[in-house]
């Protein structure tokens, strides 16, 4: 467990800065999702590190809503802009927060692109050295990607 009184790894926000947070423990590098819902929601493919749920702190949070996106999990967003900023899934004691919300510099990379076959057909994925995959990681090899 990360020390209180040590300063946090990372600060974020969402677009209007009403819903703002930071997290005192690691992230996992960066996901990036093309799967319908995602591109639906984001306007565009998702690109979204990790934290254990317990490791956010909020220093602003009453304009922050759930929404229950899927059967598998909620999306937390920001009334006032609409900004999604994190990502639930159900009985995962993590959170997925967008990584544009994050101040930079993160130190994060792209991990994976996920739901590749879902993509649009709009646009290529550009980053060539990051693994595709046709779905979603399970929990384990999530746990193996760098956290940092």
């Amino acid at each position: 467990m990360p020390d209180p009184a040590s300063p946090p790894r990372a600060r974020g926000a969402c677009h209007c800065g009403a819903l703002s947070f930071e997290i005192r423990g690691k992230l996992r590098d960066v996901l990036i999702c093309h799967c319908s819902d995602c591109r639906r929601h984001n306007g565009h493919a998702s690109a979204h590190t990790r934290c254990a749920t317990s490791d956010l702190h909020f220093h602003r949070r009453d304009t922050l809503k759930w929404y229950d996106s899927s059967p598998s999990g909620s999306r937390g967003f920001c009334t006032a802009c609409g900004s999604i900023v994190f990502f639930q899934r159900r009985g995962v004691p993590f959170t997925a927060i967008s990584a544009g919300c994050l101040e930079p510099p993160t130190g994060l990379r792209t991990a994976m692109h996920i739901f590749v076959p879902d993509k649009s057909d709009y646009y290529e994925i550009c980053d060539d050295t990051a693994p595709r995959r046709a779905g979603m990681p399970d929990e384990a090899e999530l746990a193996a990607f760098r956290w940092s």
